[in-house]
């Protein structure tokens, strides 16, 4: 069975669900909201900035493809499109990949809440963070 790699992770093919010459897409293993999908390029790049033109210009294209059908899909009315760029971003696996996730009208009370939803520990040191930025209440401008 063929295999990909996602950071230091190995991922059965049959996970894929999209590919091309450049880049592939996978279901998220912990999906934020139904929908919630990953897609990366091929080469294992940690940053954004260590991507060619040719993955970037591919990586966007496979992006715009999967998230026009992911919407549809999930009958949503907007996504979130997002690239945690390193560990301070929320980055957890060293592979640059986008997220798409499909969104609805009222699917978080506060639309910023979804960025909570997104939390894991870091590996350094074990303190459990918000993946992306986040400003909590008592200090909002």
């Amino acid at each position: 069975m063929a295999t990909l790699c996602f950071g230091q992770h190995i991922i059965k093919s049959s996970a894929v669900f999209w590919k091309t010459e450049l880049s592939f897409a996978l279901v998220n293993r912990k999906p934020v909201m139904p929908g919630h999908v990953l897609v990366c390029p091929l080469r294992i790049a940690e940053r954004f900035r260590d991507l060619h033109p040719d993955e970037v210009a591919d990586l966007f294209m496979a992006t715009q493809k999967i998230a026009n059908v992911t919407e549809k899909h999930f009958q949503a009315s907007s996504l979130t499109i997002a690239i945690q760029d390193v560990p301070e971003a929320g980055q957890m696996v060293k592979h640059v990949h986008v997220h798409v996730l499909p969104r609805k009208a009222g699917d978080f009370e506060k639309n910023d809440s979804i960025y909570d939803e997104v939390r894991f520990k870091c590996p350094t040191c074990s303190s459990s963070r918000t993946a992306y930025y986040h400003i909590h209440s008592d200090t909002c401008f």
